[in-house]
């Protein structure tokens, strides 16, 4: 079966990465092969799943560098999976010219709600909360050269309880919603760059 060699850039924790991982083992995403996982801090935990799970990591905020090491793997898809670094406009157009790759992120809030410069991380839901919304959720876009400005491919919601605070809704809409959408999304994304509806 043709697959899309895919990169996953991380910040942080890496459970995205790490259900992303998951799904591929059990057949959620038979076109997504992850050739290596990029990170712009060298601390993040999710380098260490990575490791845990044999597949290369690298830690960069070079863009020349990223984009030969993008080259380098054929990569046409990355999967942005809590990675708390904007990506250039001249990054993000280089990579579709030349690889005529895709970019996608997970958001988790329901995009156009609590999104753009500013809201990452617990943020999302502080806003979420003190807005006193009773539906939140998560959202897999395109990667354009607005934050979180690009076309909507999947989104989940996800309730708000009267007692939630920002942790334990974060908390709920990763496990109920951002582990969901994001291998399935990216599937979904890697049969459109191989030319299946």
């Amino acid at each position: 079966m043709e697959k899309i060699n895919t990169a996953v850039f991380v910040s942080g924790g890496g459970t995205n990465l790490e259900h992303l991982i998951l799904s591929s083992k059990k057949g959620i995403m038979p076109h997504v092969d992850i050739k290596f996982v990029l990170s712009n801090k060298k601390d993040a935990y999710a380098l260490t799943r990575a490791k845990n799970h044999n597949i290369p990591s690298y830690v960069s905020k070079d863009d020349s560098y990223i984009l030969n090491l993008l080259k380098e793997n054929n990569i046409r898809l990355i999967v942005l999976a809590g990675y708390l670094a904007i990506l250039s406009s001249e990054f993000i157009s280089n990579f579709e010219r030349e690889l005529n790759g895709k970019i996608i992120n997970i958001h988790p809030s329901l995009i156009p709600s609590f999104c753009g410069k500013g809201y990452y991380g617990i943020k999302v839901h502080q806003k979420a909360l003190e807005y006193g919304v009773k539906v939140s959720g998560a959202s897999v876009h395109f990667v354009n050269e607005i934050p979180d400005g690009g076309k909507i491919i999947m989104q989940k919601a996800v309730k708000v309880k009267d007692d939630d605070t920002p942790e334990s809704l974060q908390k709920r809409i990763m496990r109920l919603a951002e582990w969901k959408i994001l291998p399935l999304a990216s599937e979904k994304v890697a049969k459109m760059l191989l030319g299946e509806k």
